[in-house]
């Protein structure tokens, strides 16, 4: 393990980061595609969720972007993805009617 400064995951971190204040802060749910905003129990659980999703992925990408970790970039997107499929069930499960 030692310090590399990757700007691919840096910048896609910070990309994160911004959508993450625009859907959990500013209540910007226009950025989260796929959803009918009708369907939607509670709006404000939603930005919730999704800004957690974002933040919690851009933590994950600047670490990933800072340090080196052997064969973490075999295992860093398979890991962002499964965290968003499991976003993306419980937000079904819980709150589209």
């Amino acid at each position: 393990m030692y310090f590399e400064l990757q700007y691919e995951s840096v910048l896609l971190a910070l990309l994160f980061m911004i959508t993450a204040y625009a859907v959990g802060i500013k209540k910007q749910l226009w950025l989260l595609r796929g959803f009918q905003q009708s369907r939607i129990r509670d709006k404000e659980k939603l930005a919730e969720t999704a800004g957690y999703f974002f933040l919690n992925s851009g933590f994950f990408l600047l670490l990933n972007g800072l340090v080196h970790i052997p064969y973490q970039e075999t295992f860093t997107p398979p890991a962002i993805l499964a965290y968003g499929v499991c976003t993306i069930i419980y937000v079904q499960k819980t709150l589209v009617d």
